[in-house]
């Protein structure tokens, strides 16, 4: 199954962030290496935010990084949640559906 972690940030988050970025980064890369985490990227325009694409059986890989995470715990993520993607189409499609079926 597939997760998104989505952030909404502040809106100086670029300022407030520099400090912050390397732990942060540490932490994606830390759950990218364990299969944890595909993909993680900010949103373009307005709002600020990102979204972090979790593979995993429950929603807890996902909640733990937030949890961890310094730019939550240090005020630069203003709301974050984790919605399930229940992915159909692509090589790593949780559930490959093809028509016809």
């Amino acid at each position: 199954m597939h997760y998104l972690l989505n952030y909404e940030f502040v809106p100086d988050y670029l300022e407030r962030r520099k400090p912050l970025r390397n732990r942060h980064l540490e932490l994606a890369w830390a759950a990218h290496e364990r299969g944890e985490l595909a993909l993680a990227g900010a949103l373009a325009g307005d709002p600020a935010g990102s979204v972090m694409l979790f593979n995993s059986d429950t929603p807890e890989a996902a909640e733990r990084f937030a949890k961890a995470d310094p730019y939550v715990t240090e005020g630069i993520v203003t709301r974050w949640w984790v919605r399930p993607w229940n992915t159909v189409v692509g090589a790593d499609a949780a559930t490959p559906v093809r028509p016809g079926v």
